[in-house]
Protein backbone atom coordinates (compact mmCIF):
# COMPACT_ATOMS: atom_id res chain seq x y z
CA UNK A 1 0.00 0.00 0.00
CA UNK A 2 1.60 3.30 -1.16
CA UNK A 3 0.75 6.92 -0.36
CA UNK A 4 1.96 9.98 -2.50
CA UNK A 5 4.17 12.39 -0.51
CA UNK A 6 1.54 15.62 0.19
CA UNK A 7 3.36 18.68 -0.96
CA UNK A 8 4.56 21.21 1.02
CA UNK A 9 2.28 23.69 2.61
CA UNK A 10 3.92 27.81 2.19
CA UNK A 11 1.68 28.73 4.69
CA UNK A 12 2.33 26.34 7.46
CA UNK A 13 3.52 27.68 10.62
CA UNK A 14 7.35 27.49 12.01
CA UNK A 15 8.05 23.88 13.12
CA UNK A 16 7.86 23.39 16.94
CA UNK A 17 11.29 23.99 18.64
CA UNK A 18 12.17 23.27 22.53
CA UNK A 19 10.73 19.66 21.92
CA UNK A 20 14.14 17.92 23.77
CA UNK A 21 12.28 19.47 27.65
CA UNK A 22 9.34 18.41 29.00
CA UNK A 23 6.46 20.06 29.59
CA UNK A 24 5.91 20.07 33.51
CA UNK A 25 3.12 22.28 35.40
CA UNK A 26 2.94 25.24 32.36
CA UNK A 27 6.70 25.20 32.10
CA UNK A 28 8.94 23.66 29.27
CA UNK A 29 11.90 22.11 31.23
CA UNK A 30 14.15 19.18 32.20
CA UNK A 31 12.94 16.61 34.40
CA UNK A 32 14.57 16.25 38.16
CA UNK A 33 16.31 12.86 37.85
CA UNK A 34 19.13 13.94 36.06
CA UNK A 35 19.29 10.76 33.91
CA UNK A 36 19.04 11.83 30.12
CA UNK A 37 17.41 9.46 27.33
CA UNK A 38 17.52 9.19 23.52
CA UNK A 39 14.52 9.28 21.53
CA UNK A 40 15.67 7.45 17.83
CA UNK A 41 14.27 6.60 14.60
CA UNK A 42 13.92 3.22 14.38
CA UNK A 43 14.53 3.02 10.72
CA UNK A 44 18.14 4.64 10.94
CA UNK A 45 19.03 5.33 14.49
CA UNK A 46 19.11 9.44 14.10
CA UNK A 47 18.68 10.61 17.54
CA UNK A 48 15.41 12.87 17.22
CA UNK A 49 15.98 14.44 20.72
CA UNK A 50 17.50 13.77 23.94
CA UNK A 51 15.60 14.05 27.37
CA UNK A 52 16.20 14.56 30.89
CA UNK A 53 13.91 12.17 32.52
CA UNK A 54 11.12 12.80 35.40
CA UNK A 55 11.57 11.76 38.87
CA UNK A 56 8.76 11.37 41.51
CA UNK A 57 9.31 15.36 42.43
CA UNK A 58 7.69 16.17 39.00
CA UNK A 59 5.42 13.47 39.31
CA UNK A 60 3.81 15.55 42.40
CA UNK A 61 4.42 19.29 40.86
CA UNK A 62 2.42 17.93 37.78
CA UNK A 63 -0.62 16.54 39.67
CA UNK A 64 -0.37 19.88 42.03
CA UNK A 65 -0.35 21.72 39.29
CA UNK A 66 -3.28 20.32 37.14
CA UNK A 67 -5.45 19.94 40.76
CA UNK A 68 -4.94 23.67 41.13
CA UNK A 69 -5.66 24.55 37.76
CA UNK A 70 -8.68 22.40 37.20
CA UNK A 71 -10.91 24.19 39.55
CA UNK A 72 -11.29 27.42 37.28
CA UNK A 73 -10.76 25.23 34.18
CA UNK A 74 -14.05 23.32 34.82
CA UNK A 75 -16.09 26.59 36.21
CA UNK A 76 -15.29 28.14 32.69
CA UNK A 77 -17.61 29.32 30.25
CA UNK A 78 -18.56 25.96 27.68
CA UNK A 79 -17.76 28.00 25.14
CA UNK A 80 -13.89 29.01 26.32
CA UNK A 81 -13.31 25.40 27.15
CA UNK A 82 -14.61 24.63 23.36
CA UNK A 83 -12.60 27.40 21.92
CA UNK A 84 -9.53 26.12 23.14
CA UNK A 85 -10.12 22.44 21.44
CA UNK A 86 -11.36 24.35 18.77
CA UNK A 87 -8.17 26.42 18.21
CA UNK A 88 -6.32 22.65 18.62
CA UNK A 89 -8.34 21.75 16.01
CA UNK A 90 -7.31 24.09 13.65
CA UNK A 91 -3.68 23.70 14.76
CA UNK A 92 -4.00 20.09 13.62
CA UNK A 93 -4.87 21.49 10.25
CA UNK A 94 -2.24 24.09 9.86
CA UNK A 95 0.94 21.82 11.15
CA UNK A 96 -0.64 18.81 9.46
CA UNK A 97 2.75 18.00 7.34
CA UNK A 98 4.85 18.37 10.72
CA UNK A 99 2.74 15.87 13.01
CA UNK A 100 2.61 13.00 9.73
CA UNK A 101 6.48 13.94 9.41
CA UNK A 102 7.12 13.36 13.08
CA UNK A 103 5.02 10.18 13.00
CA UNK A 104 6.96 8.57 10.32
CA UNK A 105 10.21 9.21 11.98
CA UNK A 106 9.72 9.01 15.57
CA UNK A 107 7.73 5.55 15.31
CA UNK A 108 8.17 3.97 11.55
CA UNK A 109 4.63 4.91 10.09
CA UNK A 110 4.51 4.77 6.17
CA UNK A 111 2.77 7.60 5.33
CA UNK A 112 -0.60 6.14 5.41
CA UNK A 113 -0.49 5.46 8.54
CA UNK A 114 0.82 8.66 9.81
CA UNK A 115 -1.78 10.50 7.65
CA UNK A 116 -4.69 7.86 9.44
CA UNK A 117 -3.16 8.82 12.82
CA UNK A 118 -2.72 12.58 12.86
CA UNK A 119 -6.49 12.39 11.32
CA UNK A 120 -7.57 10.06 14.19
CA UNK A 121 -6.26 12.69 17.08
CA UNK A 122 -7.78 16.26 15.04
CA UNK A 123 -11.17 13.79 14.84
CA UNK A 124 -11.35 13.09 18.64
CA UNK A 125 -10.50 17.11 19.17
CA UNK A 126 -13.31 17.84 17.29
CA UNK A 127 -15.74 15.30 18.82
CA UNK A 128 -14.17 16.72 22.26
CA UNK A 129 -15.59 20.51 21.36
CA UNK A 130 -18.60 19.33 22.11
CA UNK A 131 -18.43 17.97 25.40
CA UNK A 132 -19.09 20.78 27.19
CA UNK A 133 -22.06 21.40 25.85
CA UNK A 134 -22.92 17.57 26.64
CA UNK A 135 -22.35 17.58 30.46
CA UNK A 136 -26.37 16.95 30.85
CA UNK A 137 -27.79 15.78 33.83
CA UNK A 138 -31.17 15.00 34.89
CA UNK A 139 -34.15 15.56 37.21
CA UNK A 140 -36.34 12.31 38.69
CA UNK A 141 -39.26 12.71 40.75
CA UNK A 142 -39.35 11.71 44.35
CA UNK A 143 -42.17 9.69 46.43
CA UNK A 144 -40.87 12.44 50.00
CA UNK A 145 -43.93 14.78 49.25
CA UNK A 146 -42.26 18.54 48.15
CA UNK A 147 -38.85 16.47 47.47
CA UNK A 148 -36.84 17.30 43.93
CA UNK A 149 -34.24 14.88 42.88
CA UNK A 150 -31.57 16.64 40.53
CA UNK A 151 -28.27 14.56 39.17
CA UNK A 152 -25.75 16.58 37.82
CA UNK A 153 -22.73 15.43 35.45
CA UNK A 154 -19.55 17.42 36.58
CA UNK A 155 -15.73 16.55 35.85
CA UNK A 156 -13.75 14.09 37.77
CA UNK A 157 -10.73 16.12 38.34
CA UNK A 158 -7.37 14.84 37.53
CA UNK A 159 -7.22 12.51 34.71
CA UNK A 160 -3.61 10.10 34.38
CA UNK A 161 -2.80 9.06 31.07
CA UNK A 162 -0.33 6.34 29.91
CA UNK A 163 -0.25 6.09 26.12
CA UNK A 164 1.66 3.23 24.19
CA UNK A 165 4.39 3.57 21.53
CA UNK A 166 2.19 2.13 18.36
CA UNK A 167 0.14 4.90 17.70
CA UNK A 168 0.97 7.52 20.13
CA UNK A 169 -0.39 11.21 18.79
CA UNK A 170 -3.80 8.94 18.60
CA UNK A 171 -4.02 6.90 21.74
CA UNK A 172 -2.57 9.46 23.93
CA UNK A 173 -5.43 12.39 22.60
CA UNK A 174 -8.29 10.21 23.21
CA UNK A 175 -7.72 10.63 26.45
CA UNK A 176 -6.44 13.72 26.15
CA UNK A 177 -8.58 15.76 24.61
CA UNK A 178 -11.55 14.17 26.29
CA UNK A 179 -10.73 14.61 29.69
CA UNK A 180 -10.10 18.30 28.77
CA UNK A 181 -13.75 18.54 26.95
CA UNK A 182 -15.06 17.26 30.02
CA UNK A 183 -13.51 19.92 32.48
CA UNK A 184 -10.93 17.85 33.62
CA UNK A 185 -7.07 18.19 33.43
CA UNK A 186 -4.47 15.61 32.44
CA UNK A 187 -0.84 14.46 33.08
CA UNK A 188 0.39 12.03 30.41
CA UNK A 189 3.11 9.88 30.34
CA UNK A 190 3.52 8.74 27.29
CA UNK A 191 6.33 5.67 25.81
CA UNK A 192 9.54 6.20 26.29
CA UNK A 193 10.21 5.06 22.68
CA UNK A 194 7.36 8.11 21.30
CA UNK A 195 7.76 10.94 23.83
CA UNK A 196 7.42 13.70 21.17
CA UNK A 197 3.91 12.28 19.21
CA UNK A 198 3.09 10.94 22.46
CA UNK A 199 3.12 14.22 24.46
CA UNK A 200 5.00 16.48 23.46
CA UNK A 201 3.44 17.65 20.17
CA UNK A 202 0.20 17.41 22.13
CA UNK A 203 1.45 19.90 24.91
CA UNK A 204 2.49 22.69 21.78
CA UNK A 205 -1.05 22.25 20.36
CA UNK A 206 -2.32 22.62 23.49
CA UNK A 207 -0.36 25.35 24.89
CA UNK A 208 -0.60 27.21 21.62
CA UNK A 209 -4.37 26.93 21.25
CA UNK A 210 -4.30 28.80 24.30
CA UNK A 211 -5.17 26.19 27.32
CA UNK A 212 -4.46 27.80 30.77
CA UNK A 213 -1.01 26.66 32.29
CA UNK A 214 -1.30 23.74 34.81
CA UNK A 215 -4.15 21.74 32.78
CA UNK A 216 -1.91 19.59 30.70
CA UNK A 217 1.69 18.05 32.26
CA UNK A 218 3.89 15.74 29.91
CA UNK A 219 6.59 13.38 32.27
CA UNK A 220 8.73 11.85 30.38
CA UNK A 221 10.52 8.35 32.88
CA UNK A 222 11.24 5.11 33.03
CA UNK A 223 8.37 2.98 34.77
CA UNK A 224 10.73 1.91 37.08
CA UNK A 225 11.47 5.35 38.53
CA UNK A 226 7.67 6.88 38.04
CA UNK A 227 5.43 4.50 37.05
CA UNK A 228 3.96 2.81 40.52
CA UNK A 229 4.01 6.62 41.57
CA UNK A 230 2.23 8.05 38.66
CA UNK A 231 -0.73 5.47 39.05
CA UNK A 232 -1.00 5.35 43.13
CA UNK A 233 -0.96 9.03 43.68
CA UNK A 234 -3.77 10.68 45.81
CA UNK A 235 -4.64 13.48 42.76
CA UNK A 236 -5.71 11.57 40.21
CA UNK A 237 -9.28 10.09 39.96
CA UNK A 238 -9.36 7.93 36.73
CA UNK A 239 -6.09 6.18 35.32
CA UNK A 240 -6.54 5.40 31.29
CA UNK A 241 -3.90 2.52 29.75
CA UNK A 242 -3.41 1.34 26.90
CA UNK A 243 -0.89 -1.38 26.53
CA UNK A 244 -0.34 -4.84 27.03
CA UNK A 245 -3.17 -6.74 29.46
CA UNK A 246 -0.16 -7.64 31.42
CA UNK A 247 0.49 -4.28 32.33
CA UNK A 248 -3.00 -3.61 32.44
CA UNK A 249 -3.88 -5.86 35.32
CA UNK A 250 -1.08 -4.31 36.96
CA UNK A 251 -2.26 -1.09 37.08
CA UNK A 252 -6.32 -2.44 37.73
CA UNK A 253 -4.47 -4.26 40.92
CA UNK A 254 -2.81 -0.68 41.78
CA UNK A 255 -6.23 1.26 41.56
CA UNK A 256 -8.45 -0.95 43.05
CA UNK A 257 -6.17 -2.44 46.26
CA UNK A 258 -4.03 0.29 46.57
CA UNK A 259 -4.52 3.09 49.18
CA UNK A 260 -6.82 5.12 46.53
CA UNK A 261 -9.33 3.45 44.90
CA UNK A 262 -9.59 4.98 41.75
CA UNK A 263 -11.27 4.49 38.17
CA UNK A 264 -9.46 3.03 35.41
CA UNK A 265 -10.12 2.96 31.49
CA UNK A 266 -8.20 -0.39 30.00
CA UNK A 267 -7.32 -1.01 26.58
CA UNK A 268 -5.11 -3.60 26.21
CA UNK A 269 -4.13 -7.02 24.08
CA UNK A 270 -6.02 -8.04 21.16
CA UNK A 271 -5.93 -11.06 19.11
CA UNK A 272 -8.00 -9.92 16.73
CA UNK A 273 -9.70 -12.42 13.93
CA UNK A 274 -10.54 -12.15 10.29
CA UNK A 275 -13.12 -14.66 9.55
CA UNK A 276 -13.59 -16.05 5.75
CA UNK A 277 -16.88 -17.49 5.14
CA UNK A 278 -17.33 -20.04 2.27
CA UNK A 279 -19.55 -17.59 0.05
CA UNK A 280 -16.68 -14.37 0.49
CA UNK A 281 -15.14 -12.87 -2.77
CA UNK A 282 -11.58 -14.49 -2.58
CA UNK A 283 -9.80 -11.01 -4.10
CA UNK A 284 -11.72 -9.32 -1.79
CA UNK A 285 -10.81 -10.90 1.84
CA UNK A 286 -7.07 -11.06 0.58
CA UNK A 287 -7.19 -7.46 0.15
CA UNK A 288 -8.63 -6.92 3.53
CA UNK A 289 -6.66 -9.27 4.92
CA UNK A 290 -3.25 -7.84 3.67
CA UNK A 291 -3.89 -4.34 5.25
CA UNK A 292 -5.44 -5.69 8.67
CA UNK A 293 -2.18 -7.93 9.06
CA UNK A 294 0.71 -5.42 7.45
CA UNK A 295 -0.59 -1.82 8.56
CA UNK A 296 2.38 -0.37 10.37
CA UNK A 297 4.37 -3.91 10.28
CA UNK A 298 0.85 -5.34 12.14
CA UNK A 299 2.11 -2.81 14.91
CA UNK A 300 -1.80 -2.04 15.90
CA UNK A 301 -4.07 -3.74 18.99
CA UNK A 302 -6.38 -3.98 16.27
CA UNK A 303 -4.30 -5.83 13.71
CA UNK A 304 -5.70 -9.00 12.12
CA UNK A 305 -3.83 -11.70 14.45
CA UNK A 306 -5.59 -14.47 13.16
CA UNK A 307 -7.08 -15.29 9.66
CA UNK A 308 -9.59 -18.18 9.63
CA UNK A 309 -10.91 -19.30 6.40
CA UNK A 310 -13.33 -21.45 4.91
CA UNK A 311 -11.50 -25.00 4.25
CA UNK A 312 -13.05 -24.59 0.62
CA UNK A 313 -11.53 -21.10 -0.25
CA UNK A 314 -8.25 -21.40 2.10
CA UNK A 315 -5.89 -22.89 -0.68
CA UNK A 316 -6.91 -20.09 -3.35
CA UNK A 317 -6.66 -17.60 -0.80
CA UNK A 318 -3.52 -18.38 0.72
CA UNK A 319 -1.97 -18.67 -2.65
CA UNK A 320 -3.15 -14.68 -3.49
CA UNK A 321 -2.36 -13.96 -0.05
CA UNK A 322 0.95 -15.00 -0.11
CA UNK A 323 1.47 -13.69 -3.69
CA UNK A 324 0.68 -9.85 -1.83
CA UNK A 325 2.59 -10.26 0.90
CA UNK A 326 5.59 -11.16 -1.23
CA UNK A 327 5.33 -8.37 -3.55
CA UNK A 328 4.75 -5.34 -0.26
CA UNK A 329 8.10 -3.10 -0.26
CA UNK A 330 9.57 -2.38 3.07
CA UNK A 331 11.98 -0.31 4.08
CA UNK A 332 12.31 3.62 4.63
CA UNK A 333 8.85 4.29 5.99
CA UNK A 334 9.72 7.96 4.39
CA UNK A 335 9.87 6.61 0.78
CA UNK A 336 5.98 7.07 -0.36
CA UNK A 337 6.73 3.67 -2.21
CA UNK A 338 6.85 1.58 1.13
CA UNK A 339 4.74 -0.45 2.88
CA UNK A 340 6.63 -2.06 5.25
CA UNK A 341 8.73 -0.19 7.65
CA UNK A 342 10.40 -1.08 10.72
CA UNK A 343 9.77 -2.67 14.16
CA UNK A 344 9.48 -0.04 17.28
CA UNK A 345 13.29 -1.51 19.00
CA UNK A 346 15.41 -4.30 19.49
CA UNK A 347 13.49 -5.96 22.40
CA UNK A 348 10.22 -6.38 19.84
CA UNK A 349 12.12 -7.63 16.63
CA UNK A 350 14.10 -10.14 19.19
CA UNK A 351 10.08 -11.00 20.48
CA UNK A 352 9.02 -11.60 16.99
CA UNK A 353 11.72 -13.75 15.75
CA UNK A 354 11.21 -16.32 18.59
CA UNK A 355 7.46 -16.45 17.99
CA UNK A 356 8.82 -17.25 14.70
CA UNK A 357 10.81 -19.76 15.65
CA UNK A 358 8.53 -21.30 18.35
CA UNK A 359 5.73 -21.49 15.49
CA UNK A 360 8.05 -23.59 13.23
CA UNK A 361 9.02 -25.73 16.10
CA UNK A 362 5.15 -26.52 16.78
CA UNK A 363 4.97 -27.61 12.81
CA UNK A 364 3.49 -24.40 11.07
CA UNK A 365 4.24 -24.15 7.21
CA UNK A 366 6.38 -21.21 6.62
CA UNK A 367 4.59 -19.77 3.60
CA UNK A 368 6.47 -16.91 3.27
CA UNK A 369 9.95 -14.92 5.62
CA UNK A 370 12.81 -13.51 5.17
CA UNK A 371 15.66 -12.44 7.31
CA UNK A 372 15.43 -8.74 9.02
CA UNK A 373 17.24 -5.92 7.66
CA UNK A 374 17.75 -3.68 10.84
CA UNK A 375 14.88 -3.79 12.56
CA UNK A 376 12.78 -4.06 8.81
CA UNK A 377 11.50 -7.67 9.19
CA UNK A 378 9.30 -9.12 5.71
CA UNK A 379 6.37 -10.58 6.37
CA UNK A 380 6.08 -14.02 7.51
CA UNK A 381 3.24 -16.15 6.60
CA UNK A 382 2.59 -19.50 8.13
CA UNK A 383 0.13 -22.24 6.56
CA UNK A 384 -1.16 -25.57 8.14
CA UNK A 385 -1.81 -23.82 11.39
CA UNK A 386 -3.25 -25.59 14.17
CA UNK A 387 -5.49 -22.98 16.66
CA UNK A 388 -4.07 -24.34 18.87
CA UNK A 389 -0.64 -23.40 18.98
CA UNK A 390 1.26 -20.17 20.31
CA UNK A 391 1.50 -18.12 16.98
CA UNK A 392 -2.63 -18.48 17.20
CA UNK A 393 -3.10 -17.71 20.62
CA UNK A 394 -0.88 -15.02 21.85
CA UNK A 395 -0.59 -11.63 19.99
CA UNK A 396 2.48 -11.36 17.90
CA UNK A 397 2.30 -7.23 17.17
CA UNK A 398 4.21 -8.30 14.07
CA UNK A 399 4.07 -8.85 10.37
CA UNK A 400 3.59 -12.66 11.33
CA UNK A 401 0.46 -14.09 9.61
CA UNK A 402 -1.29 -17.11 10.56
CA UNK A 403 -3.79 -18.78 8.30
CA UNK A 404 -6.07 -21.45 9.69
CA UNK A 405 -8.58 -23.70 7.89
CA UNK A 406 -12.14 -23.73 9.46
CA UNK A 407 -14.75 -26.54 8.36
CA UNK A 408 -18.00 -24.93 8.52
CA UNK A 409 -19.17 -21.80 10.28
CA UNK A 410 -19.27 -23.52 13.66
CA UNK A 411 -15.88 -24.29 13.38
CA UNK A 412 -14.79 -21.32 12.48
CA UNK A 413 -16.62 -19.28 15.36
CA UNK A 414 -15.36 -21.68 17.95
CA UNK A 415 -11.61 -21.15 16.00
CA UNK A 416 -12.47 -17.36 16.33
CA UNK A 417 -13.65 -17.37 19.77
CA UNK A 418 -10.49 -19.51 21.05
CA UNK A 419 -8.96 -16.49 22.48
CA UNK A 420 -8.39 -14.47 25.72
CA UNK A 421 -8.60 -11.70 24.43
CA UNK A 422 -11.95 -9.76 22.31
CA UNK A 423 -11.07 -6.11 21.03
CA UNK A 424 -11.67 -5.98 17.65
CA UNK A 425 -12.57 -8.98 14.42
CA UNK A 426 -13.61 -8.99 10.73
CA UNK A 427 -16.07 -11.16 9.08
CA UNK A 428 -15.77 -11.22 5.25
CA UNK A 429 -18.88 -12.95 3.21
CA UNK A 430 -21.07 -12.18 0.08
CA UNK A 431 -24.40 -12.31 2.15
CA UNK A 432 -24.35 -9.69 4.23
CA UNK A 433 -26.84 -10.25 6.62
CA UNK A 434 -25.53 -13.98 6.76
CA UNK A 435 -22.00 -12.51 7.58
CA UNK A 436 -23.72 -10.17 10.23
CA UNK A 437 -25.48 -12.95 12.25
CA UNK A 438 -21.87 -14.25 12.52
CA UNK A 439 -20.18 -11.02 13.37
CA UNK A 440 -22.56 -10.82 16.40
CA UNK A 441 -21.75 -14.28 17.84
CA UNK A 442 -17.97 -13.26 18.00
CA UNK A 443 -16.96 -12.57 21.82
CA UNK A 444 -15.22 -8.76 20.83
CA UNK A 445 -16.01 -5.42 21.75
CA UNK A 446 -16.13 -4.91 17.76
CA UNK A 447 -16.65 -6.63 14.45
CA UNK A 448 -16.54 -5.17 11.12
CA UNK A 449 -18.30 -6.63 8.24
CA UNK A 450 -16.22 -7.06 4.47
CA UNK A 451 -13.90 -4.81 6.24
CA UNK A 452 -10.78 -4.93 8.11
CA UNK A 453 -10.18 -5.15 11.58
CA UNK A 454 -8.73 -1.97 12.03
CA UNK A 455 -10.76 0.61 12.20
CA UNK A 456 -11.53 4.01 14.86
CA UNK A 457 -13.94 6.58 14.21
CA UNK A 458 -14.15 9.59 16.93
CA UNK A 459 -18.19 9.50 17.51
CA UNK A 460 -18.11 5.05 18.11
CA UNK A 461 -17.36 3.00 20.94
CA UNK A 462 -14.14 1.80 21.14
CA UNK A 463 -13.01 -1.40 23.15
CA UNK A 464 -12.65 -4.94 23.84
CA UNK A 465 -14.21 -7.87 26.05
CA UNK A 466 -12.31 -10.54 27.89
CA UNK A 467 -8.60 -9.95 28.65
CA UNK A 468 -8.92 -6.82 26.33
CA UNK A 469 -9.64 -4.49 28.99
CA UNK A 470 -12.60 -2.27 30.61
CA UNK A 471 -14.50 0.80 29.10
CA UNK A 472 -15.11 2.31 26.26
CA UNK A 473 -13.16 5.25 24.18
CA UNK A 474 -14.47 8.07 21.90
CA UNK A 475 -18.32 9.81 21.67
CA UNK A 476 -20.15 10.04 24.86
CA UNK A 477 -19.40 6.19 26.16
CA UNK A 478 -15.61 8.35 26.71
CA UNK A 479 -17.78 11.69 28.24
CA UNK A 480 -19.23 9.00 30.71
CA UNK A 481 -15.59 7.73 31.76
CA UNK A 482 -14.41 11.32 31.96
CA UNK A 483 -17.38 12.32 34.24
CA UNK A 484 -18.96 11.16 37.47
CA UNK A 485 -22.71 12.06 38.46
CA UNK A 486 -23.64 13.65 41.44
CA UNK A 487 -27.07 13.19 42.79
CA UNK A 488 -28.92 16.67 44.60
CA UNK A 489 -31.86 16.19 46.13
CA UNK A 490 -33.54 19.63 47.29
CA UNK A 491 -36.38 19.12 49.89
CA UNK A 492 -38.73 22.63 49.19
CA UNK A 493 -41.12 22.08 52.30
CA UNK A 494 -40.60 20.95 55.82
CA UNK A 495 -41.48 16.90 56.07
CA UNK A 496 -42.09 14.28 59.40
CA UNK A 497 -38.82 12.66 60.58
CA UNK A 498 -39.45 9.16 62.81
CA UNK A 499 -37.46 11.09 65.47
Amino acid sequence: MSASPTAPNPTAPRPYDGLDKLYIAGAWRDGGSGEQAQDVNPYNQDVLATHVLADRADVDDAYAAAERAQRAWAAAAPAERAGVLRRAVDLFDARHDELVAWCQRESGSIRAKAEFEVGAARNITEEAASFPYRMHGDIFASDTPHKENRVYRQPLGVVGVISPWNFPMNLSNRSVATALGCGNAVVLKPASDTPVTGGLLLAKIFEEAGLPAGLLSVLIGRGGEIGDYFVEHPVPKLITFTGSTAVGRGIGAKTAGGKHIKRVALELGGNCPLVVLDDADVARAVDIAIIGRFLHQGQICMSTNRIIVDASLVDEFTERFVDRAANLVCGDPLDPKTDIGPIINDAQLTGLLSKIERAQQQGAETLLGAEPDGLVLPPTVFGSVNPTWDIALQESFGPLAPIIAAHGEDEALKFANMSEYGLSSAVVGGDVERATAFALKIDAGMTHVNDMTVADEQHVPFGGEKDSGLGRFNGHWILEEMTRTHWTSIQHAPHPYPF
